[in-house]
Order: C-alpha cells, then sequence, then structure tokens
C-alpha cells in the first residue's frame, strides 16, 4: 500500500448535513423548522433566559452580597509543610512552588502558624502570622516579609 492509495475505513466518515435541500433529502421544505412562527423565522428565536415573557428566573431571585474586586488573595502555607526543609535552608516563593507545596502564588505567599516547626530556616514571604512568627524565630530561623 502506498500513502495515495490510502482511503477512510467505510462508515467513519460522514457528509455534513445539509438542511433544506429538496424533499427527496428527508429535510427539505421548512427543512426541520416547522410551519410559521417565531422560530421559523429567518433571525427568530428568544435570547437564553426569556421565558416567553413570565418573570425571568434570575430576575425573580433576590441578589445577595457583593465581590470585592480590591481582595487580595494569599497563597497559604502552615509550618508543618515547612517542616520538610533540611535545617538551615531558605525557604522563598520559588522554592515552595518547585516543591509543589504552593500550586500559585496569587496576591503572596501567607505562613500560617498550624503545627510545630523544629528547624531553624530562614523563611520569605508575603505576609506571617503571629504565631507564626513566634514558632519560626523560637526554633532559631529568622523570618523576611518580600
Amino acid at each position: 500500500m502506498k500513502l495515495h492509495e490510502m482511503n477512510y475505513t467505510n462508515g467513519s466518515r460522514k457528509d455534513k448535513f445539509r438542511k433544506g435541500r429538496g424533499h427527496g433529502s428527508g429535510n427539505g421544505k421548512t427543512a426541520g423548522r416547522g410551519h410559521k412562527g417565531q422560530n421559523a423565522r429567518s433571525g427568530g428565536g428568544v435570547r437564553p433566559g426569556f421565558e416567553g415573557g413570565q418573570t425571568p428566573l434570575f430576575r425573580a431571585l433576590p441578589k445577595r452580597g457583593f465581590t470585592n474586586f480590591t481582595r487580595r488573595e494569599y497563597a497559604i502555607i502552615n509550618l508543618s509543610q515547612l517542616e520538610t526543609f533540611s535545617q538551615g535552608s531558605e525557604v522563598n516563593p520559588q522554592i515552595l512552588k518547585e516543591r509543589g507545596l504552593i500550586k500559585k502564588e496569587l496576591n503572596g505567599i501567607k505562613v500560617l502558624g498550624k503545627g510545630i516547626l523544629t528547624k531553624k530556616l530562614t523563611v520569605k514571604a508575603s505576609k506571617f502570622s503571629a504565631s507564626a512568627i513566634k514558632a519560626i524565630n523560637e526554633a532559631g530561623g529568622s523570618v523576611e516579609v518580600i
């Protein structure tokens, strides 16, 4: 067999359905739109969410709350996760990302005080909780806000 002799397997390819091309096609004349009415016309039909004039559900339901567009979201890391680092090492956002401890940096990284830290580490992050700062300093490490 040569490249120019190759064909598709029978039944693997189907012709595009051509509406309104004669009654012999099985979908001629009205082309599956039925007779008259809004949906039979060109450009006809209703917009998404339209309920025939009845007040649509999205307008009938009450609105609640708002989205604060100035909100800053931080990637969270706990002290228990920092325990995986070796004694005296430096922890920064790039290393945390490489290790898979955080997925996205978002607006920065916040270190929280959950867990116990026994190793001396230099931790660089955007924010720290008071308990995290205390625990890192007690372990002999240092905290640096970036």
